[in-house]
């Protein structure tokens, strides 16, 4: 019953992440465009709370992860965990990164165009639907 309870807690907690994941470069798009300094404001007190909001989202949910793995043994010995692990991984960069860009927005120092924050907006969706199609097809 522990597993059942912990995977659907790992679920939830990825459904919640990659809601923010989703949401914090569609902010970007709008930051990168030009504004007034209020609107400025507002968007970067907006994407400044989603990113705090979704920092212990994102940790619960590796934690949550490696504990289905670790304790109740999922995937253990199978290619397909591994690629799942090196994709979170490379998520968990994309988080990071996010923070970075958004240290810039802050200081004033975008260089980046809403083009390019609308193309950045696909990666996690990219990265989801491999995720998911190693985790439920288990290909190798």
């Amino acid at each position: 019953m522990a597993f059942l309870w912990l995977k659907a807690l790992h679920i939830l907690l990825v459904t919640a992440w990659f809601a923010g994941l989703f949401y914090l470069p569609r902010i970007y798009v709008n930051m990168a465009q030009p504004q007034d300094t209020a609107t400025m404001h507002v968007l970067t007190g907006m994407a400044h709370r989603l990113y705090r909001f979704m920092l212990p989202l994102a940790i619960l949910t590796i934690l949550t992860g490696f504990g289905l793995y670790l304790y109740f043994g999922i995937g253990k010995g199978m290619g397909w965990i591994h690629a799942k692990i090196t994709l979170v991984a490379g998520l968990a960069l994309y988080h990071w990164y996010c923070g970075r860009l958004l240290q810039r927005f802050k200081a004033g120092e975008n260089q980046r165009s809403h083009v390019y924050y609308r193309w950045f907006n696909e990666i996690p969706v990219l990265m989801l639907f491999l995720v998911l199609i190693l985790v439920v097809l288990k290909p190798f």
